[in-house]
């Protein structure tokens, strides 16, 4: 057999294996696309590359990035040197030293002033004195550190300090309350806390049950007002201007951490039981930015605000975006009432934000029309009509529209916001459009998780579909594994359907101290199982259409586990059965009630209310108030956070059976067909709520 025949007979068997269907004739189809420059084939889906995970699967399910279909993306493009967060930031001291970096607002006579900046130069000087600052007092390389105050200047330099001499950041956040802060400081053995005097007065109560804390250095503290310790305790407490005076006049080298050593350690909320520490690395963090900034370039001209939680993976990438490409960063007041007020005075030109915010400007804006009324309203639906139809058709409206109309609006994130991206929880297509018009900009929507580092997929740019989050970060590879017990196939057509599993260098290591939760999640092919279910829209973009778990995210992020608001309802004298109900789009819960008749038949008596029949006494509003107070009520006693307890509340009548298809065999509720038995309802109480806050949708 000559050399020709055995390779033709080499290539044919490589095709039938590729092909969709086995019995499909090697006819010459270019259904396989030749690389150029490499030995390998795709198929083009448009935004995303096809590629079989195994050979003998025949399956074509796996989804990487058209921009990087044949080698997954794990360092910056041109900088194969910057492996780790501390060599990040050293390429941008020798980069832009002398660029303004950190900036925060003056305040002048209790006035608050423009914005002061701290150059990466000084960020560089400060960053080196708190890292000696620790080492001076004994802190052993990687020891947990954790951080205990919102957004401001000294957060980030002491994250890099921890990366310089190779310690593990742990983010402590308020929204968890003290136990969760307890636990997470004994968990993760934390030695050293930074802090500012409020939360100082929360560590204090508990400071004899978390034994592995050494020292707390208070952020903003004056010298003279930090209370002394006992030396029994073993805790000595200390201004962070002390411990940086201290590291100037004790300078230690760097201990540079390497690609694989873990940068910090993000505790997730979760649903029930106690926060998980997902373990993320630093070729993980610098891999997941550089995927995610791939085809998104910024530069030292760029500004953004930070506000969103640094304790949020989210918000720690934009971080480490904005130090390569020596993007300034200003921080808000700390007062989210006053963001508005810092974004005219910062005047930034990027802006991450989260849905519950843009629905609120899009509330804002859309409100504020309507009230002006006349010719101003109609003038506004001219522009936003004659802006659609251009970008529509791939043209530039025309400028007059903004100097009449849009400039206006723009004032209102400071006039220069070129970029918007948005994360946490889906953003409504309506809303997309109605801020690109409006503002002028791209405006991406994103999906990620703690556990990828966050980034998994993005929308591209020039893609004018919306309602979907995008192609996978050339980071990772996406693909759609089977459910079948809730009828979700990768062979579904047109749109294959399935469980969204990720891999690639972004993935963590595991979660902190426990195996067990790790491997539910992370196969032994290294594929992260996310719990969501994604379905494959034309071009290779990824749409989020349902969770596998009965857990879900409110509008401002929130995870919700409904089974354990519906137990704490269930203790309600008025509740029979309970469905709780909320999604992604809301920032609240509604619930439908089955009511016990004899108790609410019991309770009209008593407050002296008639009525004709038992249906109407169920759309009696004083019935629903006074169920909705006791549900409030035990809502408290179970110590339910804000966002679980239900804002509004359908009275039934009917029970929730196997009969009619509201419970299975084992009388667990039915999620998808109690929502779709009473939507109208639900669409009802949205309504009403949205009368008082626009920022609610009905479905």
């Amino acid at each position: 057999m000559d050399s020709s025949t055995a390779s033709h007979r080499r290539l044919s068997t490589i095709r039938r294996h590729l092909l969709a269907s086995p019995s499909h004739e090697d006819n010459g189809d270019p259904c396989l696309l030749p690389c150029a420059t490499a030995g390998e084939f795709s198929v083009e889906k448009g935004y995303s590359a096809v590629l079989p995970e195994k050979l003998q699967d025949g399956k074509w399910n796996v989804y990487r990035s058209i921009s990087s279909p044949l080698k997954i993306v794990d360092r910056f493009p041109g900088h194969p040197e910057i492996g780790t967060l501390h060599d990040n930031f050293v390429y941008a001291v020798n980069s832009f030293r002398d660029y303004k970096y950190l900036g925060t607002r003056v305040r002048v006579d209790g006035t608050v002033g423009e914005y002061k900046w701290m150059t990466f130069g000084e960020a560089d000087t400060a960053r080196t004195a708190i890292g000696s600052g620790l080492v001076h007092h004994g802190v052993p390389k990687g020891s947990s550190i954790g951080l205990y105050f919102i957004n401001r200047p000294e957060w980030l330099i002491i994250d890099h300090a921890c990366s310089a001499y190779s310690y593990v950041s742990v983010p402590l956040y308020d929204t968890l309350g003290p136990d969760a802060v307890k636990y997470i400081v004994n968990h993760a053995a934390v030695q050293a806390i930074f802090c500012v005097p409020q939360t100082l007065n929360v560590m204090l109560n508990f400071l004899s049950e978390i034994p592995s804390v050494r020292i707390i250095v208070v952020v903003g503290g004056i010298d003279e007002q930090i209370p002394s310790l006992p030396n029994t305790t073993g805790v000595q407490i200390l201004s962070y201007s002390k411990l940086q005076s201290q590291g100037q006049k004790n300078l230690h080298p760097f201990c540079p951490p390497k690609p694989d050593d873990v940068a910090t350690i993000c505790y997730t909320s979760g649903t029930t039981g106690t926060p998980k520490g997902a373990v993320l690395t630093h070729g993980s963090l610098i891999a997941s930015v550089a995927g995610s900034t791939f085809n998104t370039k910024f530069g030292s001209s760029d500004i953004t605000i930070s506000y969103l939680p640094l304790a949020h993976i989210y918000e720690r990438s934009n971080q480490i975006m904005a130090v390569h490409f020596g993007v300034a960063v200003g921080f808000y007041q700390g007062d989210n009432l006053k963001l508005m007020d810092d974004m005219a005075a910062l005047r930034p030109t990027v802006f991450s934000s989260v849905p519950r915010l843009y629905n609120r400007i899009y509330a804002g804006i859309t409100n504020a029309v309507k009230s002006s009324g006349g010719l101003r309203e109609r003038l506004f639906n001219a522009a936003y009509n004659a802006k659609k139809r251009a970008l529509l058709n791939g043209r530039n409206a025309s400028p007059m529209w903004d100097r009449l109309v849009f400039n206006k609006i723009k004032e209102k994130l400071g006039g220069r916001v070129r970029l918007m991206s948005s994360g946490a929880s889906p953003l409504s297509p309506a809303v997309i459009e109605f801020l690109t018009i409006c503002f002028g900009c791209r405006v991406v929507e994103g999906y990620g998780m703690t556990e990828t580092s966050c980034v998994i997929s993005a929308m591209d740019e020039g893609d004018n579909l919306l309602g979907h989050v995008g192609s996978p970060s050339p980071a990772c590879e996406i693909k759609l594994v089977d459910v079948p017990e809730m009828n979700y196939t990768s062979e579904d057509q047109p749109h294959p359907r399935g469980e969204i599993c990720v891999r690639g260098p972004i993935i963590f290591r595991g979660y902190y101290k426990d195996e067990t939760q790790t491997r539910e999640v992370l196969d032994e092919d290294g594929w992260f199982h996310t719990g969501d279910i994604g379905m494959w829209l034309h071009g290779g973009r990824l749409k989020i259409i349902d969770r596998k778990k009965n857990i879900f995210k409110l509008a401002q992020g929130e995870y919700i586990a409904p089974e354990k608001i519906e137990n704490v309802y269930a203790k309600c004298r008025f509740i029979a059965q309970c469905f709780v109900y909320g999604d992604s789009l809301n920032s609240c819960l509604v619930a439908i009630v089955s009511v016990d008749q004899d108790q609410l038949k019991a309770w009209a008596a008593s407050e002296g209310v008639e009525y004709q029949n038992l249906e109407k006494l169920c759309n009696d509003p004083r019935a629903k108030s006074a169920v909705l107070a006791d549900m409030d009520n035990h809502g408290k006693e179970a110590q339910l956070r804000g966002f679980e307890f239900a804002k509004a509340v359908t009275l039934v009548l009917e029970p929730f059976t196997i009969e009619n298809g509201l419970l299975t065999p084992t009388f667990k509720i039915k999620r998808p067909q109690a929502k779709a038995y009473f939507a109208e309802a639900i669409n009802n109480m949205y309504a009403q709520l949205s009368a008082t806050d626009p920022s609610i949708k009905p479905l």
